[in-house]
């Protein structure tokens, strides 16, 4: 299928005002909602970082034999600004924080730092804020394996709010500085083993993507999420997700992106890069810069070698257009 200039810009607009609006909307929900058995907070939702929409706001619960501290915050294609409008869903990271899973060197333990075990599980308080989205939305609450998906309206978008404990990689430290660790996400899936992310650094190197790229990056990013939903009936473009298409696409060094002005020409290199780059996929890493992107995963691997594949026979250009 032949693109046009002014239909990839059209596919590179970012996220507008009414939607960052909504994304909002959709975290000061989870809020209320979470305000109605006693959660307090300063009022204070604020950018985890700038030129992204990753809001988030801190919150404390106290009573008779239980205190915890937990953050919201937007994460996801919303966060990052590389949302598309077939995209219709906010994630909201409902973190654990005074409850924390971690990571040793070997020879290191809690009781080397001096930390106390929990009664708290992650699957308790996953349970707790299905409960709490219930009691403030009768409808439209839906749990799911890794999430609890509360449907939205023309005030916001739908949320997919991830239950989710804070996770420690303590393995470069030497056991003296409670402070050194990797800082990431636990998820405690209904069946299934637990999944660590990493959505705070995902964030973070985005953003220094884009601006190493003259803020290509994520422009690109929705032009190839945008072609995907071009790709109708070809199974790689159903199967492969949003997340990993910003990952690929992450992996793609920075001159591809500064080569050409033009989008047309510009996307038809990054194609031609993960074309010629197919047989190295298992080397790259998430765009969290932490993970490989496929390890262990021959699933995930698949999917992304068809669908560079069938993207780079999918994907023309007119060269002769002006």
């Amino acid at each position: 299928m032949k693109f046009k200039e002014n239909q990839l810009k059209n596919f590179a607009s970012p996220i507008t005002a009414t939607e960052d609006q909504k994304c909002k909307n959709a975290l000061n929900m989870v809020r209320d909602a979470l305000k109605n058995i006693g959660y307090t907070d300063d009022n204070n939702v604020s950018l985890l970082y700038p030129d992204t929409s990753s809001y988030a706001i801190d919150m404390n619960f106290s009573s008779v034999g239980q205190t915890r501290k937990i953050r919201l915050f937007v994460q996801g294609s919303y966060a990052n600004k590389t949302n598309i409008p077939t995209e219709s869903d906010v994630d909201i990271a409902v973190v654990l924080l005074s409850t924390f899973w971690s990571e040793y060197p070997i020879g290191i333990s809690d009781k080397t730092y001096g930390f106390i075990d929990s009664s708290d599980t992650l699957q308790s308080f996953k349970d707790d804020v299905e409960e709490l989205l219930k009691q403030k939305f009768s409808t439209g609450v839906v749990r799911h394996n890794k999430s609890i998906e509360v449907k939205g309206n023309t005030y916001r978008v739908d949320a997919d709010t991830v239950p989710c404990g804070q996770h420690r990689d303590y393995r470069q430290d030497d056991g003296t500085d409670p402070t050194n660790f990797i800082e990431g996400i636990i998820i405690q899936p209904d069946s299934g083993t637990r999944i660590i992310n990493y959505p705070q650094q995902h964030i973070q190197n985005g953003i220094i993507k884009n601006k190493n790229t003259g803020f290509a990056f994520k422009r690109m990013v929705r032009i190839a999420k945008n072609i995907r939903e071009c790709m109708v009936g070809i199974k790689s473009a159903e199967d492969i997700s949003s997340f990993l298409i910003e990952s690929l696409l992450w992996n793609v060094p920075d001159d591809v992106y500064t080569k050409y002005t033009l989008l047309r020409y510009t996307f038809g290199e990054i194609v031609e890069y993960l074309k010629d780059s197919i047989s190295q996929i298992s080397y790259f890493k998430e765009i969290n810069g932490i993970k490989y992107l496929t390890t262990d995963d021959h699933s995930r691997l698949n999917i992304c070698r068809q669908f560079i594949d069938d993207m780079s026979k999918f994907y023309e250009y007119d060269i002769t257009e002006l």
